[in-house]
């Protein structure tokens, strides 16, 4: 066994900060900012490393130093010795449990740099926070135990880290005092990490054997790595670029974020530069409208700009009075974005809940929100093995590439060249929590060649020619619960007063329109999503449209409405207990699923989401078939 040399790795601080703070305050404010993260599997040390980086850099004050000491003896893992992890995990299951659950993020600087790190989680469950963390990155830190080599968990996140356009890479393999700093275990997991890299398209990054706890190359050489020629980790950390750098030299970008108009005689529009420089005088375009202008002023709360650079927060004011309003993106004139409603996109999905394609989603990307549904799932990534795997929904953590279609054209950067332009998060629409989170490849072709075409016969003139007004009647409830025998009977009555109608049931369009669907929750999210558009197609020739299917979940009936004016959508719901459905039981259905002889049927093994505010609601405990008919047909015509 080699010797162990104890080296002091304690952080040199500037002399500055005694001598004059005002000197090392003005120096202090103008160093970059570097944001990276620590990420990897379970117990490769990331808390730890951070809460060395926290330590040696002294930023750490004497009460919270003997707060830690007295907390590593308490519930530390590192014996009798200091545990630095101790100084990012604050939650009391993650000390209790020693790992990391939420992302913690620290501030330290050194005399070059200063540094926002995120300490994010290893365990496979809170991939989605280690998402969060990384969003915002510059630069990942992959930790690997050098005992356990490159693990699943090593292998998802270096993959996510290259999704989300991290481009500095920096492989830590940590805990090298426990396999006595040998080179061989070394150089045979960096080995391994360069062919799974090479195979996720990383094309470069810094390898350096560390130990967090030890303290071994993280602020200087290490005596016990002398094979290790390579820069200690805080010196990479920084001489690393910036991305700023980069974004800097490319043309204009800047999404709107808020209209400022405080007065009659001041308009101008804030926001975040993403990319570019601006100057008074330069020529702009506001997407999507495509409306140009000249930048007159470029205003701050410290007074006018002579120019604004990528990073930097302005409010612009232009020459002529043009349409512009949060979210949209003001772009050079010369080399405007591109507009699109349909785009290819990696979804990294983070809800148990799974995703379903037709489903409507809320999407934020940039300043807008917009509605959006995955009109196709092309392929589910295996992280393990890189392969492309067919799959109707992504589950929890699960990584798929999809295509997307939103409800309105928006400017877009492909994720590659601009992180803020090109990403987006994913927002249910029930609920308001993000589910998952997205990187825009390209816009597909089709968005751009395919455009409403104008008619001249409009939706009201089509229902004035009949006498009638267009509506939908949307008949939702469980299976026996009675929603075709009613809905026939109210077209039957609707026809008696000469009212132009036309009944779609459930198991009709199963025949045809639908016949290629099952019954799992993606194929009856594609069912409704289909009725719905042939249904709005038919109010739009002015017809009432009846419509009898069990549209379990209460996110697509919202969806069908939504297509619609307002007004015109008339959930009905029919309001037949379980045990009642059941008892009737016409079509043996019941007994079917009963018996396991039937899958995902509603109300047994698959939900069903009753609505909460229907405009009409037949309780059929207390009304035959014929009185609820007579009910929906007053209040549809009253």
């Amino acid at each position: 066994m080699s010797a162990t040399v104890t080296q002091d790795s304690s952080y040199k601080a500037d002399a500055l900060i005694a001598e004059d703070i005002d000197a090392y305050l003005e120096q202090h404010q103008h160093k970059s900012l570097l944001r990276f993260i620590t990420c990897g599997s379970v117990d490769d040390g990331k808390s730890t490393l951070i809460g060395r980086l926290l330590y040696d850099s002294k930023m750490i004050f004497e009460d919270q130093l003997a707060a830690l000491e007295a907390d590593s003896k308490r519930v530390g893992t590192q014996g009798q010795e200091i545990d630095f992890a101790l100084l990012v995990d604050g939650l009391a299951a993650e000390r209790e449990q020693g790992i990391t659950i939420d992302v913690a993020y620290r501030f330290f600087a050194t005399e070059k740099r200063k540094f926002i790190v995120a300490d994010t989680p290893g365990h496979e469950q809170y991939t989605r926070n280690m998402v969060t963390g990384a969003s915002t990155a510059d630069l990942a830190v992959i930790l690997i135990d050098a005992r356990k080599g490159v693990l699943t968990q090593t292998r998802r996140h270096s993959y996510l880290a290259h999704l989300l356009g991290i481009r500095n890479i920096v492989l830590a393999v940590n805990k090298m005092d426990l396999v006595d700093y040998d080179q061989a275990v070394f150089d045979r997991i960096v080995l391994n990490y360069r062919a799974f890299a090479n195979e996720i398209g990383i094309t470069s990054f810094a390898a350096m054997p560390i130990s967090g706890f030890k303290g071994d190359n993280i602020t200087a050489h290490s005596p016990n790595t002398p094979w290790y020629t390579g820069k200690p980790l805080i010196e990479h950390l920084e001489t690393v670029p910036l991305d700023e750098d980069r974004l800097a030299s490319g043309p204009f970008r800047m999404a709107v974020q808020w209209v400022n108009r405080p007065n009659l005689d001041f308009r101008g529009f804030s926001g975040f530069i993403n990319a570019g420089a601006i100057r008074p005088g330069d020529a702009v375009r506001v997407l999507p409208s495509g409306k140009t202008s000249t930048v007159t002023r470029i205003v701050t709360l410290d007074g006018d700009l002579e120019e604004a650079v990528a990073g930097q927060s302005v409010t612009l004011c232009f020459a002529d009075e043009i349409d512009c309003s949060r979210g949209d993106v003001i772009t050079a004139a010369a080399s405007p974005l591109e507009v699109a409603d349909q785009f290819e996109a990696t979804v990294v999905w983070m809800a148990e809940e799974p995703m379903l394609a037709g489903r409507p989603y809320w999407v934020k990307i940039g300043a807008n929100t917009v509605s959006a549904t995955v009109t196709d799932e092309k392929y589910q990534v295996n992280v393990n093995t890189m392969e492309h795997m067919a799959s109707k929904t992504l589950g929890l953590n699960a990584i798929g590439v999809c295509n997307l279609a939103f409800d309105r054209p928006v400017a877009f950067a492909p994720y590659a060249e601009n992180n803020d332009l090109g990403g987006f998060i994913i927002i249910d629409r029930m609920t308001n929590a993000t589910v998952g989170a997205g990187m825009i490849h390209y816009a597909l072709r089709r968005s751009h060649n395919i455009h409403w075409q104008a008619v001249d016969i409009t939706r009201e003139a089509h229902a004035q020619q009949k006498g009638q007004k267009a509506k939908l009647l949307w008949f939702t409830g469980l299976s026996g619960a009675g929603k075709s025998t009613i809905a026939n009977l109210v077209e039957k009555k609707l026809y008696a007063l000469g009212r132009h109608s036309f009944l779609l049931d459930g198991d009709n369009i199963r025949h045809g329109l639908n016949k290629d669907l099952g019954f799992t929750d993606a194929d009856r999210v594609e069912n409704i999503r289909r009725v719905g558009e042939v249904a709005k197609l038919m109010t739009d020739a002015g017809l009432i449209v009846l419509t009898a299917f069990i549209s379990p979940f209460r996110a697509e009936r919202e969806m069908v409405r939504g297509m619609l004016p307002d007004g015109d959508f008339i959930e009905v719901h029919i309001d037949t207990p379980l045990a009642d459905a059941e008892k009737r039981d016409v079509k043996g259905l019941y007994k079917k699923a009963r018996a396991g002889e039937l899958k995902n049927f509603t109300g047994i093994d698959s939900p069903y989401e009753p609505p909460e505010t229907p405009e009409i609601r037949i309780d059929t405990t207390r009304l035959s078939a014929e009185e609820a008919a007579e009910l929906i047909v007053e209040k549809l015509l009253s």
